[in-house]
């Protein structure tokens, strides 16, 4: 197949991207911060340190080409700027962007979503000809689409596939969705409060599916912009439901119609005022996508990756990035506001 380069390998999509890719025939020089092996990956893939601040660095790494470049950390315009700088070099690249990109017809995306009635109203699904945010450095949503616009631009001189991925799951997800419903299994909490009527759904990607995507665009070059997700989209009460499953654990769902009662009360991760869902028909037109799993069938691997985790472990320092992320939003697991709510009802 030839030599592919991924940057950011050890990472949780970049571990899946270099077996896929490797499995499938290609040479892989996996790079990352630490230059670390994953143990799944065969025994030919090269295993090398990247300081990815550093220009000269990756320029070094390509040396004199590579025929396909796979960058699942780029973001903004540096990250741009770079890979454009490897044109004549790199046969083609495969960019992982984001579905936080889409802004609806009244200019609300996930940068609004904060404010009163903030939520965007996305068509169901969402195509990639969707509107999206004015690029910038503002926001991670207006730098994705500012590196996806500078790489489009390079047209034929740097083919490049943008995947725009949804929630991605899986083990080794530095701030994952799961933990709210997989903590509240280890602590033995009987009573889950779903805000939106537990109707709520949010585009998941496997990271296998995303690594099937990223195998497939790399074998097909071209420049384009393709949404990256699973082929179910369940709801939050779904969700709630597949980890009891997986877990062999007895819970109760109280459903509140509306918003969430309380900052500590009924919003998840998965939480939203109305459908995210994108259109997978180009990525199978595109590339002869097909998932390779559904979200329930990656659950298992993820809910012991999270349990095992958390062993004896503050959540906080074992996942310190999902605290800093939600922090502003939710409080995750305020289970004496959960239990005041519950009391005030009765229960």
């Amino acid at each position: 197949m030839g030599h592919a380069v991924v940057v950011g390998a050890t990472g949780q999509i970049g571990r899946a991207a270099v077996r896929a890719l490797a499995e499938d025939g290609w040479t892989v020089t996996a790079a990352s911060r630490a230059g670390g092996r994953d143990g799944t990956w065969p025994g030919g893939v090269r295993a090398v340190r990247l300081d990815r601040a550093d220009d000269g660095a990756l320029a070094a790494l390509v040396g004199d080409g590579c025929d396909v470049l796979v960058d699942v950390v780029a973001y903004g315009a540096e990250h741009a700027r770079q890979l454009a700088g490897l044109r004549g070099r790199v046969g083609s690249a495969v960019v992982v962007s984001s579905g936080a990109v889409y802004v609806d017809d009244r200019g609300r995306s996930f940068d609004t979503q904060g404010e009163p009635d903030g939520f965007p109203r996305y068509p169901v699904p969402i195509p990639e000809t969707c509107r999206t945010v004015e690029p910038g450095e503002a926001t991670y949503g207006t730098r994705k689409v500012r590196l996806e616009r500078e790489l489009l631009a390079l047209g034929d001189a740097l083919p490049t596939t943008l995947l725009r991925a949804g929630a991605v799951h899986g083990p080794h997800c530095r701030a994952p969705r799961e933990l709210y419903f997989v903590k509240r299994v280890l602590d033995g909490r009987r009573v889950r409060v779903l805000g939106h009527g537990g109707r709520s759904r949010f585009h998941p990607v496997s990271v296998l599916n995303l690594a099937e995507l990223i195998r497939l665009a790399a074998a097909r070059p071209g420049s384009r912009v393709l949404n990256a997700g699973d082929p179910d989209v369940p709801t939050v009460a779904e969700i709630n439901a597949a980890v009891d499953a997986v877990t062999g654990f007895e819970s109760e769902t109280v459903l509140v119609e509306g918003d969430p009662p309380g900052k500590g009360v009924g919003l998840t991760p998965w939480s939203t005022a109305h459908p995210v869902v994108y259109d997978m028909t180009a990525a199978g037109r595109e590339l002869g996508y097909t998932a390779v799993t559904s979200y329930r069938d990656a659950l298992p691997a993820t809910v012991a990756w999270l349990t095992d985790r958390l062993a004896g472990r503050d959540w906080r320092v074992a996942f310190p990035d999902l605290a800093r992320a939600y922090a502003p939003l939710i409080d995750l697991f305020d289970y004496a506001a959960e239990d005041a709510w519950l009391a005030g009802r009765g229960r």
